[in-house]
């Protein structure tokens, strides 16, 4: 029986999952039904690509060797769909986009704005994700383009400068500190009750080293997952933050306060694969995109 795609999804599923059981539950089809197509390859290519002896299922030597060209026939098999169904006048298409939690809050919405008043026919799919699992997606053609700060990146993945983002203490109305225009001294924020993120974020990250670096531990009250919730907390509290000063424009009842020293400003870029497919969408995105950020 002759090779079909098929069989090389369902052999990447099992090998994703080292199961029968869960790969044919992700598939939506039986166990029998994956095992037999399992088999049908097996004999297609003439070594068997599973070792099925164990608790777990693994890939043999031979299916090691094998799985990646799989992966890319069906990679490049889909890139070849979106190519097809590319226009260059933007009169369909579609776009999938990444960025890293933080600019969800205050660099989507315009940026969205901006590609829908352009071209309205375009469909955008936007994921969030941590920059690890950005660059992956990417990598594994999950995404078209990502929107994350600058390197190292992974092999393979290429970067284009957009702006520099700066962080600061972020306070709503009711803080003593709002509108203060003067730089607060770092020390200061050893009795400054703060609402951060949690660890996993990057920025948290950044922010953490900014203390260590000038040997300030403030109380934390409160760690969030969500950056709605974190502004949302802030504003209704006595709480300060720290998040990009860009969340408090836009008429914002949230305040910018400066620290000092300044906390080190962070390069956001644009992230691509470099070997992909552009489609029609992506180019015209990254355009508006460096478009957006010059002005």
């Amino acid at each position: 029986m002759p090779l079909e795609l098929r069989h090389l999804r369902y052999l990447l599923a099992v090998a994703e999952h080292s199961s029968f059981t869960r790969a044919a539950e992700a598939l939506r089809i039986s166990q029998p039904t994956l095992s037999q197509q399992i088999r049908q390859l097996e004999r297609a290519v003439g070594v068997q690509l599973l070792d099925r002896t164990g608790r777990a299922v693994r890939v043999t030597d031979a299916g090691a060797a094998f799985v990646p060209y799989a992966r890319r026939t069906l990679q490049d098999l889909a890139a070849a769909e979106r190519a097809v169904l590319d226009v260059a006048d933007l009169s369909r298409g579609s776009l999938r986009l990444a960025m890293t939690p933080t600019f969800t809050a205050y660099l989507l919405g315009p940026l969205a704005a901006e590609l829908h008043a352009r071209h309205p026919a375009i469909t955008l799919n936007v994921r969030e994700m941590t920059q690890g699992r950005l660059e992956s997606a990417l990598l594994d053609d999950a995404v078209d383009l990502g929107i994350a700060f600058q390197g190292p990146h992974l092999p393979g993945i290429g970067a284009t400068g957009l702006f520099t983002e700066t962080l600061g203490l972020v306070v709503g109305p009711a803080h003593p500190h709002a509108g203060r225009t003067e730089p607060l001294p770092v020390a200061e924020l050893a009795a400054c009750p703060l609402a951060l993120l949690s660890g996993d974020f990057a920025t948290r990250t950044h922010i953490d080293a900014y203390f260590h670096r000038y040997r300030v531990e403030p109380p934390i009250a409160v760690e969030a997952d969500s950056i709605s919730a974190l502004t949302e907390i802030v504003r209704r509290t006595g709480l300060a933050t720290v998040l990009p000063d860009a969340l408090t424009r836009d008429r914002s009842p949230l305040h910018p306060v400066p620290l000092g020293p300044a906390l080190p400003e962070r390069t956001v870029v644009l992230l691509r694969r470099e070997s992909a497919y552009e489609s029609a969408a992506a180019r015209a995105f990254a355009s508006l995109a460096r478009h957006w950020a010059g002005a």
